[in-house]
């Protein structure tokens, strides 16, 4: 388990702190009251982050930011003083953060501002400037943050990158550069990247307020004028981070089955209609496969909802865990699920539903009294498609109730 250090002499804030950070972020905490001690630790471990009082008893004046920037660890300051001057000093140097020691306020804000910097990690941060000192300053800046970055130096080369890689999160583009300017770039993004898959900031010492609305109304996020401050660097770029999160818990809420995690009925429809014009057109094999668990109302009428629900879930999960990263599965409501298996024959598509027939015949679900439950499915497959989509559903519908009345537990295929 990673660590964070907290350096902090008044112990009940020390304490108070490292329970907050316990009790809400999977990390270890260490204490230390002193710089002496801070630097056992120090030595003893690597951290994901420190926390740093500047006023120690053995280190009055913020020696301890130094030394444990010279460790290569990271840092975010706590202090009580709020004098201008100072603060603008403190923020030169390479911490993270600035935090006031005011209240219980403050000690959220920490939290929170951990749990950015954890997130952050999961992150890509395209960097596009023409200027090599201003790619490693901004470089140097985000990956303070825990953020992975890559750094080019025009927008052809950042095309070239977005297209090889795309879990990037955010485009970081200045305005002034040779080939493609950031508004070019940002123009060509919006072409195949939405704002619901990819943030674009711009950067640039134009102050000219007719660039900042061309790049908003081409599609960028934000503007950030050179020059700017740490601080506000910070705040747009984790806020445009944030909101692309938000953005996805939303799509994903709105596209997903709330009790399994699989694909909802209308998402069914709209993925995988697209999928189906695509085979169809270049003569790719597939497979349609309805899934029905069989006497299920008797499972809900004999144990209860609450283990009904359970063996749904159950069920999901062999269905996701036997079949291929790209086949779409999805409960279409109650018992009933949908599969498409993609790029598959018909012998192979076949064996597929038989093993996970096989599979769930042979699984237990085990009720909150500890009752084992033992349940079977009926499958209905079909193994070339009608002339839409909707059509070839009915047809593994049709198929699948042909498995009920034919006996349940098997697979009945077209």
């Amino acid at each position: 388990m990673e660590r964070i250090l907290v350096v902090e002499d008044n112990k009940t804030l020390a304490n108070l702190i490292s329970k907050k950070i316990s009790s809400e972020l999977d990390f270890e905490v260490d204490i230390a009251y002193n710089m002496s001690e801070s630097k056992l630790f120090l030595k003893k471990y690597s951290y994901f982050l420190t926390l740093l009082d500047l006023n120690l008893p053995d280190a009055p004046n913020g020696e301890i930011v130094d030394y444990v920037l010279g460790t290569k660890n990271r840092a975010l300051v706590l202090t009580g003083n709020i004098d201008k001057n100072f603060r603008k000093e403190i923020l030169q140097k390479n911490v993270i953060d600035y935090v006031t020691k005011g209240g219980v306020g403050d000690i959220n804000y920490i939290i929170q501002t951990l749990k950015r910097l954890d997130k952050n990690r999961e992150h890509k941060i395209l960097v596009v400037d023409d200027s090599m000192v201003f790619r490693k300053q901004m470089k140097n800046m985000l990956e303070n943050l825990f953020y992975q970055v890559i750094t080019v130096a025009h927008g052809e080369e950042a095309m070239g990158i977005l297209n090889t890689n795309p879990d990037i999160s955010l485009v970081l583009t200045d305005y002034n550069m040779p080939v493609m300017n950031g508004l070019e770039l940002t123009q060509e993004i919006r072409k195949t990247h939405t704002k619901n898959d990819l943030s674009v900031i711009a950067i640039s010492s134009n102050n000219e307020d007719e660039i900042n609305a061309q790049f908003l109304k081409q599609g960028a996020n934000d503007y950030i004028t050179k020059p700017f401050s740490k601080e506000e660097f910070s705040c747009r770029i984790n806020n445009s981070i944030e909101a692309l999160e938000n953005i996805h818990i939303i799509t994903n809420h709105a596209n997903r089955d709330f009790l399994t995690g699989l694909y909802n009925r209308r998402f069914f429809f709209k993925d995988v209609q697209a999928y189906f014009d695509f085979a169809v057109e270049n003569n790719e094999n597939f497979a349609v496969a309805m899934i029905d668990i069989d006497h299920f109302k008797k499972i809900n009428d004999t144990y209860g909802h609450d283990t009904g629900d359970k063996a749904i879930v159950n069920l999901s999960e062999t269905l996701r865990a036997n079949t291929a990263q790209g086949d779409v599965v999805a409960r279409f409501g109650g018992e009933e699920f949908c599969i498409v298996l993609k790029n598959v024959g018909q012998q192979r598509a076949s064996e597929i539903c038989e093993e996970l027939r096989r599979k769930v015949e042979g699984s237990v679900t085990v009720s909150d009294k500890g009752e084992e439950i033992r349940f079977t499915i009926s499958i209905g497959l079909a193994l070339s498609h009608e002339d839409t989509l909707d059509a070839t559903v009915n047809e593994a519908d049709m198929l699948l109730y042909n498995a009920k009345t034919g006996g349940r537990n098997r697979v009945e295929a077209n």
